[in-house]
């Protein structure tokens, strides 16, 4: 019988990690070039990712809180398509990506992108924001840059390597339960630890540039996120910022990479 993943994975050593550090996307205008450990397959990630994806949709369904037509998702899938769009300017296999955006009625301030295209954003992000369809496309071109930069895979691969993460229950052979418990895990790793410094600053950057290019104005990047600091102060703070601090360091590099895309926005178009 073969030895476990995670095993197999720690027996390789130095080795597998060296050989297992890439980057995964062009640098593009915003220069975005560093290399990441990536030990576990991409394969993994997606299917554990979108087990939960398919469980939240689910759950959200039965609560009938997932919003399944009306303004606001045409809204919000106009905006995805736009940025989708662009993401083949980062790395060419997103064209490829089955991407899907849902909707959940919560009052969640929070958004997110799980790996292989899959888009979640709550109402309570756009009506208590009260966000333009500008500041809705920096939230959104943030967390697709997490995606395409593979931020979670790092991390699960992180984890892997620190034998946080010790079995793997995958493929046919394995039972739906096995792989559901597995999701779960890996799920805990993507959506509820925060992002290093360095993805963060790499989210913000290649979302800015997904952004200008689909014809948003990068002016919003600095918006949306005063007035997620702004919420902040009013009360307990948005789901949001439990995984991506709002600062006034983050706001003043914002504004220092906006002169960098304003080319690609003023030849976008803008529809």
């Amino acid at each position: 019988m073969a030895a476990p993943l995670w095993n197999r994975l720690g027996a390789a050593g130095a080795a597998l990690t060296l050989a297992a550090c890439a980057s995964t996307t062009s640098p593009g205008a915003v220069d975005v070039d560093r290399r990441q450990l990536l030990i576990v397959p991409a394969a993994t990630v997606e299917q554990m990712a979108l087990i939960s994806f398919n469980e939240q949709n689910e759950k959200a369904r039965a609560a009938g809180k997932l919003v399944t037509q009306g303004p606001e998702l045409e809204r919000l899938r106009r905006i995805a398509a736009r940025l989708i769009r662009q993401a083949p300017a980062f790395r060419s296999d997103a064209s490829s990506w089955n991407w899907e955006t849902v909707l959940i009625d919560s009052p969640a301030l929070n958004a997110s992108v799980a790996p292989g295209g899959k888009i979640t954003v709550y109402t309570g992000l756009i009506r208590q924001l009260r966000l333009t369809d500008d500041e809705i496309a920096m939230v959104m071109g943030h967390e697709i840059a997490h995606a395409l930069r593979e931020h979670g895979r790092e991390r699960i691969s992180q984890a892997a390597a620190q034998n946080v993460l010790t079995s793997v229950a995958l493929g046919a052979m394995q039972s739906r339960e096995a792989q559901v418990k597995m999701a779960g895990q890996f799920a805990d790793i993507l959506y509820n630890l925060p992002n290093s410094r360095k993805a963060e600053i790499e989210a913000d950057k290649i979302g800015l540039e997904l952004a200008a290019r689909a014809g948003f104005d990068p002016q919003a990047s600095v918006s949306v996120w005063q007035k997620m600091s702004q919420a902040n102060e009013r009360g307990g703070p948005p789901e949001f910022l439990s995984t991506h601090p709002a600062n006034d360091s983050r706001i003043a590099e914002l504004r220092e990479l906006i002169p960098a895309v304003m080319p690609l926005y003023r030849a976008a178009p803008k529809a």
